[in-house]
């Protein structure tokens, strides 16, 4: 840990949970479809699968993919977030903790996919990121995959600039114990382009 707030935090103030849900709320009313990282983590999974939305936020993936027949646990460090979540589905386990002490909130692992969307990993507390790939890599079991969505360049992220790249990110998820399997420019598993400004990443933990 480096003491330092995430970037999310500096960004939002950690008051952001209506607003962000509204947004969402307006985008399904005006007919866009809310719903792509859900359905691209659903056609990883089989019947019943476990998932850990890490940085789930106001849950709407998670709430999705549990409809969708998984079961499903949110993490985020964003109570006014996580409110929204547990207003929307109370019966679902929403957890309230920092990603990079994940090993603090019990989890007994096992995970067969685990999600961090929503540029969540370069929102993380500058210094913490090689630590919550580690973190997130510990709870999948052996061949669980870690699927992650982010910016690579200030017009696909809330920053000026990136903050890590995908070369740096790729390194410590193999530090981790994860292999890359697949990598698209979005949700709908466009192919993606060396250079290009997202990347959706599919990781496998090898075997121990």
């Amino acid at each position: 840990m480096t003491g330092q707030p995430d970037r999310w935090a500096e960004l939002t103030g950690g008051q952001a949970g209506d607003e962000y849900a509204r947004r969402f709320t307006e985008l399904a009313e005006s007919g866009h479809d809310i719903h792509g990282e859900a359905a691209f983590c659903a056609a990883l999974l089989k019947p019943a699968a476990r998932v850990l939305d890490a940085g789930c936020g106001t849950g709407r993936i998670a709430i999705r993919l549990a409809a969708l027949g998984h079961s499903c646990t949110g993490v985020d460090v964003d109570s006014s977030m996580l409110a929204v979540a547990r207003r929307e589905a109370p019966a679902q386990e929403w957890l309230l903790g920092d990603l990079a002490r994940l090993d603090t909130l019990g989890l007994d692992g096992g995970f067969d996919l685990v999600l961090a969307a929503g540029n969540v990993i370069p929102l993380l507390a500058p210094g913490t990121e090689s630590l919550v790939v580690r973190q997130l890599a510990t709870v999948l079991r052996t061949g669980g995959l870690l699927v992650t969505g982010m910016g690579l360049d200030a017009a696909h992220l809330p920053l000026p600039e990136p903050p890590l790249t995908l070369t740096e990110f790729d390194h410590w998820c193999a530090q981790a114990g994860l292999t890359l399997r697949q990598r698209y420019a979005t949700w709908s598993g466009d192919r993606y382009e060396r250079g290009g400004g997202y990347a959706v990443s599919v990781h496998s933990r090898s075997a121990t």
